[in-house]
């Protein structure tokens, strides 16, 4: 599976680089030949390979070059951010038509809405914990025994006050009535351990839970150390979110099957735009909760927010009346769930072969 977590980051590598790596990606100040391909110069930039005629060659060039190929802010972040807000499905539409060169390439966009979201997640804590009492190996059987010894201790505590005490004092009946719930706790402890210790008694390979032999060996990894288990499923999200796009691209064709007009290209930019967009919301969302906005305003946002982004996205893309539109979206809020599940259970498999 580490060939598997090892693909993952090759193909995520590969499209951030390809959207970054465009040939607008540093401003040209005129050359003779071009650098990399020796053809004469016309214009700033190379006519047959589309290189800048003029390379940059300092660290300030780096910086600039970073946040002009991934941001555009001389122009595009700002033409393309306010559309993916409010004319989701104008700029989808726009794009689609050809008109590239005045917005942030979709997966450039979707990359980076990923990337920072999961960076604000873990910085304002929304990520699920790793700590867990019985991770690093532990059973619950050790948390159990971890109690009986507790329990063992206050019994045998209460055993000795109670022989200090004499035959007829009051405070004897008290520490008897403790050594009682004492044995009460033990026995229900007893009972409850007793299935683990005959699993744990029991050689690894021959433990069975399922009869299928995978699905044991996941279910036995997050038995033994969930921790670990729900890092790399973190981890996994971030890697594999770009399938995201082909899961979500067979629902969306089903919408729109009969109109031919519409290509799986166009479902694809429309899915890419519309994930961005949500990956965005939820990094405004996560900062409000961090500077103490009500969680209950964030959830009824968190919800209706993105069924009206979606709405109007289909509504403008599409050209669809809106009543129209507000159908499909409601088909499509389903198909999220499902796609959504098929996500969790690709990272679930991927973890539990691992």
């Amino acid at each position: 599976m580490g060939g598997m977590e090892a693909a993952g980051e090759l193909v995520t590598g590969a499209l951030l680089g390809r959207a970054i790596d465009r040939p607008d990606a540093a401003h040209a100040h005129g050359a003779h030949m071009c650098l990399n391909c020796g053809t004469a110069l016309i214009g700033e930039h190379c006519h047959h390979c589309g290189q800048p005629g003029h390379v940059h060659r300092s660290l300030h060039a780096v910086g600039h070059e970073i946040v002009h190929g991934v941001f555009h802010f001389e122009g595009k972040f700002w033409r393309t951010l306010p559309l993916l807000a409010w004319r989701p499905g104008d700029l989808t539409r726009r794009y689609v038509a050809g008109e590239r060169t005045r917005f942030v390439s979709p997966m450039a966009i979707f990359l980076f809405s990923i990337f920072a979201m999961f960076a604000v997640f873990s910085w304002a804590g929304v990520t699920p914990s790793t700590n867990f009492k019985t991770g690093g190996g532990a059973r619950p059987l050790a948390a159990i025994e971890e109690d009986r010894q507790s329990v063992l201790k206050d019994r045998q505590d209460a055993i000795a006050d109670r022989d200090k005490l004499a035959a007829g004092d009051p405070d004897r009946i008290d520490e008897q009535e403790r050594i009682d719930k004492d044995n009460i706790k033990l026995k229900a402890l007893d009972i409850a351990a007793a299935p683990l210790r005959q699993v744990g008694e029991r050689p690894e390979a021959e433990i069975n839970y399922t009869g299928i032999a995978f699905i044991d060996h996941g279910i036995e990894k997050w038995h033994k150390n969930p921790s670990l288990m729900v890092y790399k499923l973190q981890s996994s999200s971030y890697k594999f979110s770009w399938l995201l796009i082909p899961l979500s691209l067979p629902f969306l064709w089903l919408l729109f099957f009969w109109k031919r007009q519409y290509k799986l290209y166009d479902h694809a930019i429309f899915i890419i735009y519309s994930i961005a967009f949500m990956s965005l919301l939820y990094i405004v969302l996560s900062l409000a909760r961090a500077v103490g906005v009500s969680s209950g305003l964030l959830q009824v946002l968190g919800l209706v927010v993105p069924f009206v982004h979606i709405t109007r996205q289909l509504q403008q893309a599409y050209s669809l009346g809106w009543f129209s539109a507000i159908v499909r979206s409601v088909l499509l809020a389903h198909f999220i769930g499902i796609v959504l599940a098929l996500f969790l259970v690709i990272l679930l498999a991927m973890g539990a072969t691992g």
